[in-house]
């Protein structure tokens, strides 16, 4: 099966996704997410908002072990990018990965 980053990335050119900390936030809000991405090396306070409302919402989070830059990288843009919500997976199998 594919790698992370990968299906990242194939969820980002085929799918809909939002990027950034504030655009997961609102998907999570929206009920519209079905998967969080956060980069590992994120602030502590950034992880423990994300992970409690993605519990509250009842969505799955991974963890890209990476910062914020590669996460953006991975995604095709030429910024950091803390988070990534999953609406729709498009061509990728994100929502179908075995998790660790």
């Amino acid at each position: 099966m594919a790698d992370l980053s990968s299906e990242i990335r194939l969820a980002v050119d085929s799918g809909v996704t939002a990027l950034g900390l504030n655009s997961v936030i609102k998907s999570l809000r929206d009920a519209k997410a079905k998967l969080i991405v956060v980069a590992s090396k994120n602030k502590e306070s950034t992880m423990q908002d994300i992970a409690h409302m993605a519990k509250v919402a009842n969505v799955p989070m991974e963890i890209f072990e990476g910062n914020p830059m590669e996460l953006g990288a991975v995604c095709g843009k030429p910024f950091s990018v803390s988070a990534v919500s999953v609406i729709e997976e498009g061509n990728s199998n994100i929502l179908k990965r075995d998790k660790k």
